[in-house]
């Protein structure tokens, strides 16, 4: 992975709009990074190759980035992201990391079922 390049990152959202993709979108407050003093119950909110159908995806911001997905009937956004890849197997695979490397939010968008 590498920092994010808005304008490539919004280049390979072009490139999936209007197709059926898998969605991988996570977030966390601990559970890839060290409790810190106040010993808080990590939050984590995770979705695996979900389906859906974009009609509009948007890269905004001057890092960390957010990435919204508009939906037939909502959004599908990440706030935080830091890094992307594309993999060989096509995926876009967005990423925020916090100043130790930890992830913080993922998003992945791919044309086949992410593998488990």
């Amino acid at each position: 992975m590498g920092p994010i390049d808005p304008a490539r990152v919004q280049k390979e959202l072009d490139a999936r709009l209007g197709r059926d993709v898998y969605l991988h979108l996570e977030t966390t407050t601990g559970s890839y990074t060290a409790l810190g003093p106040e010993k808080r119950t990590p939050v984590i909110a995770f979705v695996r190759n979900a389906s859906i159908r974009y009609e509009r995806g948007l890269v905004t911001g001057e890092g960390p980035y957010r990435v919204g997905l508009k939906l037939d009937s909502g959004w599908v956004y990440a706030q935080g992201l830091t890094d992307y890849t594309v993999t060989e197997r096509d995926e876009l695979l967005l990423a925020g990391h916090d100043e130790e490397g930890n992830l913080r939010v993922g998003l992945q968008l791919s044309l086949q079922p992410f593998r488990e």
